[in-house]
């Protein structure tokens, strides 16, 4: 009979082991819980990175690619015109020596194949060929004659003086009575242009070079040695008819004198109809009447427009006033339509009809302008019926 012994641990042993185990265990969990309870989402992902980078910062990885780029062409002042004879196409387009453009051209080339070879590490200044520059600067020659230009379209004085480098007093001088109406130009007219700035003076009895000089307020020697002018520098003399260009010479202001009509009704002046139609194209900017904004009495019509806008007789009669008004007006133009009726035409740029003239309905008087009291392009318009001022849009269509 065999016994085997056992041994029992006792109850309170037993119980000891059971405890630590279990603190063990707690303390475990309770660090895994802080260390997950620490981590966002995306700890683990931020933690993976920024092993990455230590390992990289700890011993960096060089790269290397292995490529063949074309290699780029040296500079040269004309390429198109000159080429280098080199074992490869410097550019990187492939290639050898440009085509020429006819067989004499062909015959006559060094072949390309007589040419050493350089390669591209070793090309100097030297070894650049020369070539002509394709775009060359021709300098301004200056104009030793008196030409005519034709008016285009959309042209005014200071346009064309631009065009020629010249000063617009010196392209109003040259033409006549353009000075006093600088407006006043029409497509296809011809105009005098001198070569410089100055004054263009027609020879009468009783001129000399002194007293054109003085006049001009010029001197007598700029005018013997201006080419133009072909006087002899020892014994120069002007005869009645002659032209002289009087360089650097200023015409004398002349005010321009206007009066209104006051005449009789001229035998063929139209008599107007009592039936308007409007003066010229635009937007209405302001009407007539009292002008709560600015505390003031309008008397007519503003019909906004471009500069030189076409302005016509609201009906048929006869020109009254056309010139200068000093009241604000501008240029003004009036007619009187003999019944009655009288309209204002203001702030003109220009007018085409003097006193006394006699127009018909539609008739084109003048152009739009800024003249006088006016912040800007427009048509002031009038209408009066035995002095008193009438609303014009009563009247129109």
């Amino acid at each position: 009979m065999s016994t085997s012994l056992r041994f029992r641990s006792r109850q309170g042993g037993k119980q000891v082991e059971d405890s630590s185990a279990r603190r063990w265990q707690t303390a475990i969990d309770t660090f895994l819980c802080r260390i997950r309870g620490g981590f966002s989402r995306y700890g683990s992902h931020l933690l993976i990175i920024a092993v990455t980078i230590a390992v990289f910062m700890i011993r960096p990885v060089h790269l290397q690619f292995e490529y063949d780029l074309p290699l780029p062409a040296p500079p040269t002042a004309a390429p198109a015109l000159g080429y280098r004879s080199t074992e490869r196409s410097l550019s990187g387009r492939g290639g050898g020596p440009r085509e020429y453009a006819d067989i004499e051209q062909l015959a006559s080339a060094r072949p390309v194949a007589s040419q050493p070879a350089t390669p591209f590490e070793g090309l100097m200044t030297a070894d650049l060929q020369q070539a002509p520059v394709v775009h060359t600067t021709i300098p301004k020659r200056l104009r030793r004659e008196v030409i005519t230009y034709v008016v285009e379209p959309g042209d005014h004085a200071g346009k064309i003086a631009v065009k020629f480098d010249l000063e617009p007093e010196t392209v109003m001088w040259a033409n006549g009575s353009l000075a006093q109406n600088p407006d006043l130009l029409r497509p296809g007219q011809e105009l005098i242009i001198l070569p410089i700035d100055g004054v263009y003076h027609a020879v009468v009895k009783g001129d000399t070079l002194s007293s054109i000089a003085k006049k001009y307020k010029a001197e007598v020697e700029h005018m013997i040695a201006c080419s133009y002018n072909n006087l002899d520098p020892e014994n120069p003399t002007i005869v009645p008819g002659d032209k002289l260009i009087v360089p650097g010479g200023v015409k004398p202001y002349v005010a321009r004198q206007v009066t209104a009509y006051n005449g009789p009704v001229p035998k063929d002046a139209k008599k107007g109809t009592g039936v308007f139609v409007w003066p010229t194209t635009g937007r209405i900017t302001d009407r007539f009447g009292f002008r709560t904004m600015s505390g003031r009495w309008h008397n007519g019509l503003d019909i906004a427009g471009p500069q030189g806008r076409a302005v016509r007789a609201a009906d048929s009669g006869f020109v009254t006033f056309a010139g200068w008004h000093g009241s604000g007006y501008g240029n003004l133009v009036i007619v009187d339509h003999r019944n009655g009726f009288v309209t204002y035409y203001a702030h003109l740029s220009t007018y085409y009809v003097s006193a006394g003239q006699s127009v018909g309905k539609g008739a084109q008087i003048a152009a739009t302008g800024s003249t006088g009291n006016s912040s800007g392009p427009h048509l002031h318009f009038e209408i009066r019926y035995n002095g008193a001022r009438k609303n014009p849009e009563m009247y129109l269509p």
